[in-house]
C-alpha cells in the first residue's frame, strides 16, 4: 500500500498546487471575463497589431461553428507549417548538429501530435531534431496548442454561463492565452528551471571525457528549459529528449521533479475554479474540483496498491515520486514521463489507462474540463431518470438535444481508440511473427492507441514507434480524438448559452451525494467500455506476473 513517502510527496504538491491554482482562477477570470487593466496597458497595442493584420474583429461574438472553424483553421495551418520546416530541417539554420530532414511520415506524425496538444514522441529529439525545430516546432506547437484547448474550454464556461449568448470570439480567445496566461507562466517557469539546473543553450553538443578511460560521451543540450516550462504548463508532455523527464538534463532531482509535477497540474485545476467564478456560483467549481480530485485519488490509491518498480527502477528519483507523476500525467493528459512505463507494477499502468480513459481527472488544459462537464450531464440525465423528474442544471432544463451532443462526444472516444487498435491486431503490428500476443505487447499497443486519442502522448514504444503504419495511424487519431468531440462539446455549449433559466434550481449538484454519483457514473461508463480490453491487457498481465490461477 501506499507509504509515508508517497503521502509526503502527494501532500507537499497538493499544498501548494490547489491554493496557487485558486489565485490563477482569479487571474483568468480578468484575462478571459472582466478585463484586467494593468496588463492592458502593455499588451492590448499588440494585440491590437496582430488582429488588424490579420483582418480580424475581436468583439464579433461566434456561435459554435463559427468557433470551431476559426480554431481549426488556425490549427491546421501551424501545422502545415511545422510540417514543411520538418522536411527542410537538413537546410535551415541552427543545426550546429548537421541533422538530415525529417522523413514525410515521421514529420506527418510529429506536426499532427504537437498540433493537436498529444506530443506522442516517435523519435528522440536529441538525435533527431535541430534547435530550429525543438524551438520554431515543438515549442510553438506546444504553446499554440495549449492555447487552443484552453480557448475551448474558456468558451464551453462562457456557454453554460449564459451570460453572453454565444461561445465569444477565438482570436481574442487565443491571443490572449499566449500573450497574457502562457507566455508569462512560461517564462517564470523557465527561470526557475534554469535556477534548478536545466539547461538553456544554443551552443551545440559537446563532448567530454567519460567514465571509463579513453572513452567519450556527448553532453546533450540546447534550449531545454524553456521547452520544458510550455510542455508541463500547457499539458504538453513531449519532451526536449527521448527519455524525457527521466533524463537528468530535463529533471535534475526531487525538487524540479516536484516542480515539473506541479506545472502540469496548474492551469486545468485553474480552471476548475475558474467555472465557478465565471457562472457566478463558486460552489459549483468546487464541485467539480472535488470530483476530479477525487478521480484522481482513486487512481494514485491503485497505483500505490504495489508502490513498487519491478524492473528498470528511476533510482534518482524513486518510486513514489516516479508513480505518482506517471498517473498525474495520465489524469493531467500530459504524457510527460519521469520513468519508463516498462518498468512499472501492471497496476500502475492500469490506473494510468484509468486516467486516459476518462480524460476529466481534472484532464488537460481545457479540454478536461471540457469533458467533466459532458460527464455531469450525462449525470444529470441518469438521475433524472431514477428520479423520474426533468434533468435540470444551473437552473435550466437538460435537452434531448444536450444528451445527445455529450453521448455523441463521449462514444467517439471508444470508436477512435478500437477500431485502429482492431486493425493493428489483424495485421500482427507488435509483435513477434509465429507467436500470438503476449499481454505486455497487447499492453503496448492497446495504450499507444489510447494515449493518441487522449491526446496523452506517453506511450510504451517511443522511437520503435517510428513505422509507416504507427506515424499514420496514431496521426489520424490524434486528429480524430482532438477535434470530434469538440464539435459536439461547443455544440452543447452554445445549446445552453442560449436557454432560459430559472433562480430556482431544481437538483442540487454542489452536494457531496451529487459528487458521489457523479464519480460512481463516471467510472461506470469508462470501466465498462473498455473492461473487455483491459482485462487482456494489463490486468492478465498482472495475473500472470503474479502467478495467479484462475480456476
Amino acid at each position: 500500500m501506499i507509504t509515508l513517502e508517497g503521502l509526503f510527496v502527494i501532500f507537499i504538491t497538493w499544498i501548494f498546487v490547489i491554493p496557487i491554482s485558486w489565485l490563477l482562477s482569479r487571474y483568468l477570470e480578468g484575462v478571459f471575463s472582466s478585463g484586467n487593466r494593468i496588463l492592458d496597458r502593455f499588451l492590448e497595442p499588440a494585440e491590437n497589431f496582430i488582429y488588424k493584420i490579420t483582418g480580424v474583429d475581436q468583439n464579433k461574438g461566434m456561435g459554435w461553428k463559427e468557433y470551431f472553424k476559426a480554431l481549426l483553421l488556425v490549427n491546421f495551418l501551424e501545422m502545415i507549417f511545422a510540417f514543411i520546416l520538418l522536411l527542410f530541417q537538413g537546410n535551415l539554420p541552427l543545426d550546429p548538429m548537421h541533422f538530415p530532414d525529417v522523413s514525410i511520415p515521421l514529420a506527418f506524425n510529429i506536426a499532427v501530435s504537437f498540433g493537436t496538444n498529444t506530443n506522442l514522441q516517435h523519435y528522440a529529439g536529441e538525435t533527431t531534431l535541430s534547435y530550429l525545430s525543438q524551438m520554431a516546432v515543438i515549442q510553438f506547437l506546444q504553446f499554440a496548442s495549449a492555447a487552443t484547448g484552453l480557448s475551448a474550454g474558456i468558451a464551453m464556461i462562457r456557454g453554460f454561463s449564459g451570460k453572453t449568448g454565444n461561445l465569444g470570439n477565438f482570436y481574442r480567445d487565443y491571443v490572449r492565452s499566449i500573450t497574457r496566461v502562457l507566455i508569462p507562466l512560461a517564462f517564470i517557469s523557465t527561470i526557475i528551471l534554469i535556477w534548478l539546473g536545466v539547461p538553456q543553450s544554443l551552443s551545440g553538443y559537446q563532448t567530454v571525457g567519460g567514465l571509463q578511460p579513453g572513452v567519450k560521451e556527448i553532453v546533450y543540450r540546447g534550449p531545454v528549459a524553456s521547452l520544458v516550462s510550455i510542455m508541463q504548463l500547457g499539458t504538453n508532455g513531449g519532451g526536449y529528449f527521448g527519455m524525457n523527464s527521466a533524463y537528468p538534463l530535463q529533471n535534475p532531482d526531487q525538487v524540479s521533479d516536484l516542480f515539473e509535477i506541479g506545472l502540469m497540474m496548474l492551469i486545468p485545476t485553474s480552471l476548475l475554479f475558474l467555472f465557478g467564478r465565471m457562472i457566478g456560483n463558486r460552489k459549483e467549481g468546487r464541485t467539480l474540483v472535488v470530483a476530479a480530485y477525487l478521480i484522481y485519488g482513486i487512481d494514485l490509491m491503485v497505483a500505490f496498491i504495489p508502490h513498487v518498480l519491478d524492473r528498470g527502477v528511476e533510482v534518482r528519483l524513486g518510486s513514489a515520486a516516479s508513480v505518482f507523476w506517471t498517473v498525474t500525467t495520465t489524469s493531467f493528459t500530459t504524457g510527460s514521463l519521469n520513468a519508463s512505463l516498462s518498468s512499472f507494477n501492471p497496476m500502475v499502468i492500469l490506473s494510468a489507462f484509468f486516467g486516459m480513459l476518462i480524460q476529466a481527472a481534472p484532464g488537460g488544459t481545457g479540454v478536461g474540463l471540457m469533458y467533466l462537464l459532458m460527464y455531469v450531464i450525462v449525470t444529470i440525465f441518469i438521475v433524472g431518470l431514477m428520479a423520474g423528474r426533468t434533468p435540470e442544471y444551473l437552473g435550466m432544463k437538460i435537452e434531448g438535444r444536450d444528451i445527445k451532443n455529450a453521448v455523441y462526444a463521449f462514444i467517439t472516444h471508444p470508436l477512435i481508440i478500437l477500431v485502429p487498435l482492431i486493425i493493428a491486431l489483424a495485421l500482427g503490428i507488435g509483435k513477434t511473427p509465429g507467436y500470438p500476443y503476449s499481454p505486455s505487447s497487447f499492453t503496448s499497443l492497446f495504450y499507444e492507441f489510447t494515449s493518441a486519442a487522449s491526446n496523452n502522448g506517453s506511450d510504451f514504444l517511443g522511437a520503435s514507434g517510428n513505422t509507416l503504419f504507427l506515424n499514420i495511424s496514431t496521426g489520424i487519431v490524434m486528429l480524430a480524438g482532438r477535434y470530434i468531440p469538440m464539435i459536439f462539446l461547443l455544440s452543447l455549449a452554445e445549446g445552453i448559452a442560449v436557454r432560459k433559466r430559472s433562480p430556482v434550481q431544481g437538483l442540487r449538484t454542489d452536494s457531496v451525494s451529487f459528487i458521489i454519483v457523479l464519480v460512481v457514473v463516471i467510472f461506470i461508463l469508462t470501466v465498462l467500455t473498455f473492461f473487455p480490453f483491459l482485462v487482456l491487457g494489463p490486468v492478465l498481465q498482472l495475473l500472470k506476473e503474479h502467478m495467479v490461477v484462475i480456476l
